[in-house]
């Protein structure tokens, strides 16, 4: 891991087109803006976890689970 010390209104360049800028210091907390092509997801760390959580949840779901769940459907007459 490259560790950097960065003062407010300094950025950090990855690679070409990705720009990262110290934009507010208080306490323990660093705001920081990140500027990346839209092709490039951009992801909180916390974030990325849940998500990839809940598909591995989702994706565990039994056939026998979805029967019963479509089996308590009612269809419009």
């Amino acid at each position: 891991m490259l560790v950097l010390s960065r003062k407010v209104g300094e950025s950090v360049l990855i690679g070409d087109d990705i720009v990262v800028t110290i934009v507010e210091a208080r306490g323990d907390a660093v705001r920081i803006g990140i500027e990346a092509p839209r092709s490039m997801r951009v992801h909180r760390s916390e974030v990325a976890t849940a998500v990839s959580e809940a598909n591995a949840a989702a994706a565990a779901v039994s056939d026998d689970d979805v029967k019963d769940l479509l089996g308590r459907l009612r269809r419009p007459e």
